[in-house]
């Protein structure tokens, strides 16, 4: 089975100043632990960043935040709404490479996450959110994203790889 791990609107412009550092550290280091994974066995990674209103804006407030590992081989997709599929060719992309399950990671669990992850789902994907992997503004949007979601922890990804 094909996976693909997204990894949304983990961006300077966005995270930055909204979530503490140490919220971010935690996620990253449970995003970085499944992207190692998966790339080792050539799984899909995807950042997704939005570019909602980014016209003119400099190219640092939309980049990647340097928490996050990024691989040259890791594809990029950029959205104008909340779910990553809308208007995008992020389901070609994963179609193209086979792509059956759907790991979501990121910011923000009640928006972009979430639509990104419903999005998904209506596309015919498996979505499971990352455990200790999203993040929000909002603690208790996190903990009802993952007590009304499926989700998965890394041991079973480092399981599924093996």
């Amino acid at each position: 089975m094909k996976i693909g791990f997204l990894i949304v609107d983990m961006q300077e412009s966005v995270v930055r100043g909204r979530v503490e550092q140490k919220g971010i550290d935690y996620a990253c280091e449970y995003i970085n632990h499944v992207t190692d994974v998966l790339r080792s066995s050539d799984h899909v990674v995807v950042h997704v960043q939005d570019v909602e209103g980014m016209e003119g804006s400099s190219p640092e407030e939309y980049r990647i935040i340097s928490e996050v590992n990024v691989d040259e081989k890791d594809l990029t997709v950029t959205k104008e709404s909340s779910n990553a599929f809308w208007q995008t060719e992020l389901e070609s992309i994963l179609k193209s490479h086979g792509v059956e399950l759907v790991i979501i990671s990121g910011f923000a669990a009640e928006e972009c996450v979430l639509f990104t992850y419903n999005g998904a789902m209506e596309r015919g994907f498996r979505p499971v959110m990352l455990q200790n992997g999203i993040l929000s503004t909002h603690q208790e949007a996190v903990t009802s994203t993952y007590r009304d979601r499926n989700v998965i922890s890394y041991p079973v990804v480092d399981y599924l790889i093996k």
